[in-house]
Protein backbone atom coordinates (compact mmCIF):
# COMPACT_ATOMS: atom_id res chain seq x y z
CA UNK A 1 0.00 0.00 0.00
CA UNK A 2 1.33 3.23 -0.92
CA UNK A 3 1.65 6.01 2.11
CA UNK A 4 2.27 9.14 0.23
CA UNK A 5 1.20 9.45 -3.61
CA UNK A 6 1.56 12.82 -5.67
CA UNK A 7 0.39 13.71 -9.24
CA UNK A 8 1.93 16.41 -10.77
CA UNK A 9 2.19 18.18 -7.86
CA UNK A 10 2.96 21.98 -8.51
CA UNK A 11 3.17 24.93 -6.17
CA UNK A 12 3.94 28.14 -7.83
CA UNK A 13 4.15 31.96 -6.50
CA UNK A 14 3.57 34.52 -9.36
CA UNK A 15 5.74 33.81 -11.98
CA UNK A 16 7.86 31.48 -9.91
CA UNK A 17 7.65 27.66 -9.42
CA UNK A 18 8.67 25.79 -6.61
CA UNK A 19 7.56 22.54 -6.63
CA UNK A 20 7.43 21.62 -10.57
CA UNK A 21 5.47 18.74 -11.35
CA UNK A 22 6.09 16.21 -8.42
CA UNK A 23 5.32 12.27 -8.53
CA UNK A 24 6.24 10.37 -5.98
CA UNK A 25 5.38 7.05 -3.84
CA UNK A 26 6.06 6.14 -0.75
CA UNK A 27 5.32 2.25 0.00
CA UNK A 28 3.82 1.77 3.42
CA UNK A 29 6.83 0.98 5.93
CA UNK A 30 9.50 3.21 4.13
CA UNK A 31 11.94 5.18 5.45
CA UNK A 32 11.97 7.76 2.77
CA UNK A 33 15.04 10.25 2.69
CA UNK A 34 13.81 13.17 0.94
CA UNK A 35 16.79 15.54 -0.11
CA UNK A 36 17.45 19.11 -1.69
CA UNK A 37 19.90 22.06 -0.85
CA UNK A 38 17.65 24.90 0.35
CA UNK A 39 15.58 26.46 -2.01
CA UNK A 40 14.78 22.77 -3.36
CA UNK A 41 11.44 22.90 -2.54
CA UNK A 42 11.38 20.45 -0.05
CA UNK A 43 9.77 22.89 2.51
CA UNK A 44 6.86 23.93 0.23
CA UNK A 45 6.58 19.86 -1.27
CA UNK A 46 6.08 18.98 3.11
CA UNK A 47 3.67 21.96 3.39
CA UNK A 48 1.41 20.80 0.66
CA UNK A 49 0.93 17.35 1.30
CA UNK A 50 0.41 17.76 5.32
CA UNK A 51 -2.65 20.33 3.94
CA UNK A 52 -0.66 23.37 5.33
CA UNK A 53 -0.24 24.80 2.10
CA UNK A 54 -2.71 24.68 -1.31
CA UNK A 55 -0.92 23.33 -4.88
CA UNK A 56 -1.13 25.23 -7.78
CA UNK A 57 -2.01 22.12 -9.16
CA UNK A 58 -1.73 18.10 -9.00
CA UNK A 59 -3.56 15.71 -6.46
CA UNK A 60 -2.01 14.24 -3.38
CA UNK A 61 -3.01 10.89 -1.24
CA UNK A 62 -2.05 9.89 2.07
CA UNK A 63 -2.95 6.21 2.32
CA UNK A 64 -5.68 7.39 -0.12
CA UNK A 65 -6.67 10.16 1.86
CA UNK A 66 -6.61 14.00 1.24
CA UNK A 67 -7.14 16.86 3.72
CA UNK A 68 -10.87 17.11 2.85
CA UNK A 69 -11.09 13.66 4.32
CA UNK A 70 -11.07 15.98 7.67
CA UNK A 71 -9.88 14.17 11.52
CA UNK A 72 -9.03 10.77 9.16
CA UNK A 73 -6.73 12.26 7.23
CA UNK A 74 -5.03 14.52 9.77
CA UNK A 75 -4.75 11.50 12.15
CA UNK A 76 -2.62 9.67 9.89
CA UNK A 77 0.41 11.90 9.78
CA UNK A 78 2.85 13.45 12.58
CA UNK A 79 4.80 16.32 11.79
CA UNK A 80 8.45 17.57 13.12
CA UNK A 81 8.89 21.05 11.20
CA UNK A 82 12.66 22.24 11.06
CA UNK A 83 11.53 24.81 13.60
CA UNK A 84 9.17 23.88 16.37
CA UNK A 85 7.30 26.80 18.48
CA UNK A 86 5.55 25.88 21.85
CA UNK A 87 3.46 27.64 24.29
CA UNK A 88 6.47 29.09 26.41
CA UNK A 89 4.42 28.74 30.19
CA UNK A 90 3.35 25.18 29.24
CA UNK A 91 5.70 22.37 30.46
CA UNK A 92 5.90 18.78 28.41
CA UNK A 93 3.20 16.90 29.91
CA UNK A 94 0.83 19.30 29.49
CA UNK A 95 1.70 19.64 25.99
CA UNK A 96 1.36 16.54 25.13
CA UNK A 97 -2.07 16.63 27.28
CA UNK A 98 -3.24 19.20 25.32
CA UNK A 99 -2.13 18.22 21.47
CA UNK A 100 -3.79 14.33 22.26
CA UNK A 101 -6.75 15.22 23.01
CA UNK A 102 -6.89 17.98 20.09
CA UNK A 103 -5.95 14.83 17.86
CA UNK A 104 -8.71 11.90 19.78
CA UNK A 105 -5.32 10.32 21.43
CA UNK A 106 -6.41 11.24 25.09
CA UNK A 107 -3.36 9.66 26.50
CA UNK A 108 -2.73 8.95 30.52
CA UNK A 109 -0.21 10.68 31.97
CA UNK A 110 2.04 7.72 32.60
CA UNK A 111 1.86 7.13 28.82
CA UNK A 112 2.55 11.22 28.30
CA UNK A 113 5.78 10.32 30.98
CA UNK A 114 7.06 7.35 28.56
CA UNK A 115 7.27 9.18 25.66
CA UNK A 116 9.20 11.92 27.23
CA UNK A 117 11.30 9.87 28.54
CA UNK A 118 11.70 7.93 25.24
CA UNK A 119 12.90 11.23 23.56
CA UNK A 120 15.35 11.81 26.19
CA UNK A 121 13.32 14.68 28.20
CA UNK A 122 12.32 12.43 31.09
CA UNK A 123 14.60 14.72 33.43
CA UNK A 124 12.22 18.08 32.07
CA UNK A 125 8.54 16.77 32.38
CA UNK A 126 7.79 19.64 34.53
CA UNK A 127 9.99 22.82 33.01
CA UNK A 128 8.06 25.66 30.87
CA UNK A 129 8.98 25.04 27.66
CA UNK A 130 10.28 28.93 27.35
CA UNK A 131 13.80 27.34 29.76
CA UNK A 132 14.02 24.82 27.13
CA UNK A 133 17.30 24.55 24.61
CA UNK A 134 16.89 24.33 20.81
CA UNK A 135 17.60 20.69 21.22
CA UNK A 136 15.40 20.07 23.88
CA UNK A 137 12.56 21.73 21.71
CA UNK A 138 13.56 19.50 18.72
CA UNK A 139 13.01 15.92 21.20
CA UNK A 140 9.27 17.58 22.53
CA UNK A 141 8.55 18.53 18.30
CA UNK A 142 9.32 15.11 18.01
CA UNK A 143 7.71 13.60 20.87
CA UNK A 144 4.50 15.79 19.75
CA UNK A 145 4.72 14.12 16.10
CA UNK A 146 4.19 10.77 17.43
CA UNK A 147 1.83 11.26 20.49
CA UNK A 148 -1.29 10.30 18.64
CA UNK A 149 0.71 7.10 16.98
CA UNK A 150 0.39 8.25 13.31
CA UNK A 151 0.69 5.95 10.34
CA UNK A 152 3.16 8.74 8.68
CA UNK A 153 5.68 10.72 10.39
CA UNK A 154 6.85 13.69 8.90
CA UNK A 155 10.49 14.80 10.33
CA UNK A 156 12.09 17.89 9.22
CA UNK A 157 16.01 17.96 10.17
CA UNK A 158 15.09 15.77 13.69
CA UNK A 159 18.79 15.58 14.52
CA UNK A 160 19.60 19.21 13.64
CA UNK A 161 21.03 21.24 17.04
CA UNK A 162 21.30 18.09 19.14
CA UNK A 163 23.95 16.36 21.02
CA UNK A 164 25.82 13.16 19.86
CA UNK A 165 23.84 11.20 22.39
CA UNK A 166 20.89 12.83 21.34
CA UNK A 167 21.36 11.93 17.33
CA UNK A 168 21.70 7.81 18.47
CA UNK A 169 18.63 8.33 20.68
CA UNK A 170 16.64 9.81 17.55
CA UNK A 171 17.91 7.21 15.50
CA UNK A 172 17.05 4.70 17.63
CA UNK A 173 13.09 6.06 18.09
CA UNK A 174 13.29 6.37 13.85
CA UNK A 175 14.30 2.64 13.40
CA UNK A 176 11.88 1.16 16.30
CA UNK A 177 8.86 2.85 14.30
CA UNK A 178 9.91 1.75 10.96
CA UNK A 179 10.54 -1.85 12.92
CA UNK A 180 6.76 -1.28 14.06
CA UNK A 181 5.60 -0.58 10.65
CA UNK A 182 4.93 3.11 10.74
CA UNK A 183 6.08 4.98 7.35
CA UNK A 184 9.01 8.07 8.11
CA UNK A 185 9.55 10.89 5.85
CA UNK A 186 12.79 11.99 6.58
CA UNK A 187 14.92 15.37 5.42
CA UNK A 188 18.28 15.91 6.28
CA UNK A 189 21.34 17.77 5.71
CA UNK A 190 23.07 15.09 7.21
CA UNK A 191 23.92 12.55 4.29
CA UNK A 192 25.46 9.97 6.48
CA UNK A 193 22.27 10.32 8.54
CA UNK A 194 20.08 9.53 5.62
CA UNK A 195 22.35 6.70 3.99
CA UNK A 196 22.50 5.07 7.33
CA UNK A 197 18.54 5.03 8.12
CA UNK A 198 16.66 5.24 4.65
CA UNK A 199 15.80 2.60 2.30
CA UNK A 200 14.21 4.48 -0.39
CA UNK A 201 15.72 7.96 -0.75
CA UNK A 202 15.03 10.91 -3.31
CA UNK A 203 16.93 14.15 -4.60
CA UNK A 204 15.37 17.61 -5.46
CA UNK A 205 16.67 20.25 -7.34
CA UNK A 206 15.15 23.41 -8.56
CA UNK A 207 11.57 22.27 -7.87
CA UNK A 208 12.26 18.99 -9.53
CA UNK A 209 12.85 14.94 -8.35
CA UNK A 210 16.28 14.40 -9.63
CA UNK A 211 16.55 10.49 -9.00
CA UNK A 212 15.05 8.29 -6.81
CA UNK A 213 15.79 4.25 -5.51
CA UNK A 214 17.78 2.62 -2.99
CA UNK A 215 21.33 3.55 -2.14
CA UNK A 216 22.34 0.57 -5.02
CA UNK A 217 20.20 1.78 -7.70
CA UNK A 218 21.41 5.11 -7.31
CA UNK A 219 24.60 4.43 -7.30
CA UNK A 220 23.98 2.36 -10.50
CA UNK A 221 22.54 5.54 -12.11
CA UNK A 222 25.38 7.91 -11.07
CA UNK A 223 28.89 5.12 -10.88
CA UNK A 224 30.23 4.63 -14.24
CA UNK A 225 33.42 2.79 -12.62
CA UNK A 226 34.04 0.68 -10.12
CA UNK A 227 37.56 1.34 -8.02
CA UNK A 228 38.92 -1.99 -6.34
CA UNK A 229 42.23 -2.33 -4.60
CA UNK A 230 43.17 -6.06 -4.01
CA UNK A 231 45.28 -6.38 -1.29
CA UNK A 232 47.90 -9.74 -1.82
CA UNK A 233 51.10 -11.48 -1.31
CA UNK A 234 54.31 -10.69 -3.83
CA UNK A 235 53.84 -11.86 -7.65
CA UNK A 236 56.65 -14.13 -7.97
CA UNK A 237 58.13 -14.47 -11.84
CA UNK A 238 58.34 -12.23 -14.73
CA UNK A 239 55.59 -13.90 -16.81
CA UNK A 240 53.32 -14.22 -14.23
CA UNK A 241 53.22 -10.29 -13.97
CA UNK A 242 53.01 -9.99 -17.25
CA UNK A 243 49.95 -12.22 -18.26
CA UNK A 244 48.28 -10.80 -14.73
CA UNK A 245 48.99 -7.12 -16.10
CA UNK A 246 47.69 -8.36 -19.21
CA UNK A 247 44.43 -9.39 -17.62
CA UNK A 248 44.12 -6.60 -15.30
CA UNK A 249 44.90 -3.70 -18.41
CA UNK A 250 41.96 -6.03 -20.63
CA UNK A 251 38.94 -6.23 -17.91
CA UNK A 252 39.53 -2.52 -16.55
CA UNK A 253 41.61 0.60 -16.65
CA UNK A 254 43.54 2.92 -14.66
CA UNK A 255 45.99 -0.03 -13.27
CA UNK A 256 48.24 0.60 -10.14
CA UNK A 257 50.87 -1.94 -9.74
CA UNK A 258 52.53 -2.10 -6.21
CA UNK A 259 54.17 -5.18 -4.21
CA UNK A 260 51.48 -5.93 -2.25
CA UNK A 261 48.36 -4.19 -3.88
CA UNK A 262 46.73 -3.82 -6.78
CA UNK A 263 44.26 -0.67 -7.94
CA UNK A 264 42.11 -1.00 -10.95
CA UNK A 265 38.84 1.14 -12.17
CA UNK A 266 36.08 -1.56 -13.22
CA UNK A 267 32.65 -1.13 -15.01
CA UNK A 268 30.69 -4.13 -13.48
CA UNK A 269 31.48 -5.78 -10.28
CA UNK A 270 31.26 -9.14 -11.75
CA UNK A 271 34.60 -8.17 -13.41
CA UNK A 272 35.88 -8.56 -9.60
CA UNK A 273 35.96 -12.16 -9.27
CA UNK A 274 37.73 -12.85 -12.07
CA UNK A 275 40.10 -10.91 -11.44
CA UNK A 276 40.26 -12.56 -7.82
CA UNK A 277 40.56 -15.99 -9.59
CA UNK A 278 43.40 -15.16 -11.72
CA UNK A 279 45.32 -13.54 -8.91
CA UNK A 280 45.10 -16.93 -7.23
CA UNK A 281 45.48 -18.91 -10.10
CA UNK A 282 49.14 -17.32 -10.09
CA UNK A 283 49.80 -18.67 -6.53
CA UNK A 284 48.98 -14.77 -5.40
CA UNK A 285 47.73 -14.62 -2.05
CA UNK A 286 44.37 -12.55 -1.68
CA UNK A 287 44.54 -11.07 1.42
CA UNK A 288 41.66 -8.39 1.04
CA UNK A 289 39.47 -6.86 -1.17
CA UNK A 290 38.01 -3.22 -1.26
CA UNK A 291 35.59 -1.81 -3.41
CA UNK A 292 35.24 2.24 -3.43
CA UNK A 293 31.34 2.99 -3.81
CA UNK A 294 30.29 6.33 -4.31
CA UNK A 295 28.64 7.60 -0.85
CA UNK A 296 25.13 9.72 -0.61
CA UNK A 297 27.50 12.79 -0.66
CA UNK A 298 28.91 12.06 -3.79
CA UNK A 299 25.50 11.51 -5.81
CA UNK A 300 24.29 14.67 -4.13
CA UNK A 301 26.74 16.78 -4.90
CA UNK A 302 27.00 15.63 -8.64
CA UNK A 303 23.52 15.62 -9.11
CA UNK A 304 23.51 19.84 -8.07
CA UNK A 305 26.94 19.84 -9.97
CA UNK A 306 24.66 19.02 -13.04
CA UNK A 307 21.78 21.32 -12.20
CA UNK A 308 24.14 23.87 -11.77
CA UNK A 309 25.83 23.56 -15.27
CA UNK A 310 22.72 23.19 -17.46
Amino acid sequence: MLALETHNLTKSYYNHTVVDNINLSVKQGDVFGFLGRNGAGKSTFINMVTGITLPTSGTYKIFGLNKDSGESFYNKIGVLPDYSTFYEDLNPIQHLDYFSKILGANKSKKELVNLLERVGLGDAVHVKSKKFSFGMKKKLGIAQAIVHDPELVFLDEPTSGVDADSVLNIHSIIEELAHNGKTIFLTSHNLDEIQKLCNQISIMAKGKIKCQGTMEELRKQHQTQIQVEFKHSPIKGESNKQSLKQLFNKIGNNVTWEEDYTLINVKDETDIPILNRALSKMNVDVYRVQVKELSLEEIFLGVNKKERSA
